[in-house]
């Protein structure tokens, strides 16, 4: 990774400004392909629609920021898809997953290489999840005007207030970067942020496959006979609600598909019983391809059923062992200054409660294996016990007398 040397107080953007045609954009991205990195955001738009609708890019660099107009008349973004392209420039982001979502969409390429600022604050000791404005606070001793937080961003033209709100997102960005990667050099910590980084560079992150989608609807319960007829229904959902670029609850709430994979109608009539459905769409087109979906689904042969996700059989009164390696979690996070949930999640550290080394997950590998997992098992094992010792909790080894 390249290293910008100059200090974080050199930082004064000459530029702040709205780049509204194709040739500027080219302009400011030229000298940005010798930059290590530059930071990004965007600003959009997806109440009424499928996919995110880009009403903004901001881009920062070393001396300049800019904003850029997407919905300007003319405007082509091939020289910023070049500029994140470019494998020599890291692109950092701050919670980057929506971003990266709409930029494989118009472009079919994920910017690479990517950090994002999120995570690695996870690793940092900001906590889970930690939002834009605190960590720049801390890290830029920035304050930010969030006043525009709900503007809408596809009305024109943009006010200078809606402009220094979307550039504040990639300035005071650049700061927090440096710091949180100097200190996951300093620490030794880079590579416990790859796992999840990796996650982000992989397009199926941001292109779930349409027969998968039922996998996330409540309320699924059912035998593989009911399963099949609601994969289908999801599916063909999905694909709908893609073509037509509107929500998928638009085109249907997910309570009526789950009925109508329950009922399993057969005609415009029976379909049209169905609660939330009107009579219109059950006898339209919707009600054909309602219909057909219903009909995979009841073809599907049964070993082609799909399955719920079986949980483990993990033995009856763990409870408390499990609540006991929370415990746990929670002192070495705290000790470790990371973020809990990036170590283990509750569900990881009950099946390490219930199934020890037998566990498949995460925490028993790599650097969590040794700041939590390693101890974990122990601990499970009785070789280590938690003891409180004024106000602070610590970690006691067991003589094997004792033990037993």
């Amino acid at each position: 990774m390249g290293r910008d040397t100059r200090a974080d107080s050199s930082y004064t953007w000459l530029i702040m400004t709205l780049i509204t045609n194709t040739d500027a954009l080219r302009v400011f991205c030229a000298p940005l392909h010798s930059e290590p990195f530059i930071t990004v955001d965007t600003e959009f738009m997806r109440e009424k629609t499928y996919w995110p609708q880009l009403c903004l890019v901001q881009i920062g660099g070393p001396d300049a920021a800019v904003a850029v107009d997407p919905l300007a008349e003319g405007m082509d973004l091939t020289p910023l898809y070049e500029l994140l392209d470019n494998r020599n420039v890291t692109k950092v982001f701050h919670a980057a997953r929506q971003d990266l979502e709409i930029f494989l969409h118009l472009s079919n390429r994920l910017p690479a290489p990517l950090f994002d600022t999120q995570i690695a604050a996870m690793v940092c000791g900001f906590g889970e999840s930690v939002g834009y404005e605190h960590l720049v606070s801390k890290l830029a001793n920035a304050r930010l005007d969030k006043g525009s937080r709900f503007t809408d961003w596809a009305m024109r033209p943009l006010s200078d207030r809606q402009i220094k709100y979307a550039m504040a997102d990639v300035t005071h960005l650049r700061v927090a970067y440096q710091k949180l990667r100097n200190q996951l050099e300093c620490e030794n910590r880079t590579q416990w942020i790859e796992e999840e980084m990796e996650v982000l560079r992989d397009p199926a992150t941001y292109r779930p496959d349409p027969m998968q989608i039922y996998q996330r609807i409540k309320g699924k319960k059912g035998n593989g006979r009911f399963l099949a007829v609601l994969r289908e229904l999801a599916a063909w959902r999905e694909r709908e609600a893609q073509y037509r670029d509107i929500p998928r609850n638009r085109v249907l709430r997910d309570e009526i598909l789950v009925e109508i994979a329950h009922h399993t109608p057969e005609t415009p009539k029976t379909l049209s019983r169905t609660r939330g459905l009107s009579e219109k769409a059950a006898h339209g087109l919707t009600g054909i391809a309602i219909l057909d979906a219903v009909k995979r689904g009841l073809e599907t042969p049964r070993e082609q059923w799909p399955q719920l996700p079986a949980r483990p059989d993990l033995p009856r009164g763990i409870g408390p062992t499990s609540d006991l390696l929370k415990v746990l979690l929670k002192k070495v996070s705290e000790d470790a200054n990371v973020a809990g949930r990036l170590i283990a999640s509750s569900a990881e550290v009950d099946l390490i409660a219930g199934l020890g080394e037998n566990a498949i997950v995460p925490a028993l590998g790599g650097w969590r294996r040794e700041i939590f997992g390693k101890d974990a098992l122990r601990l499970r094992a009785g070789e280590l016990a938690l003891a409180i010792r004024g106000n602070q909790l610590i970690i006691r080894e067991i003589s094997d007398q004792l033990a037993e």
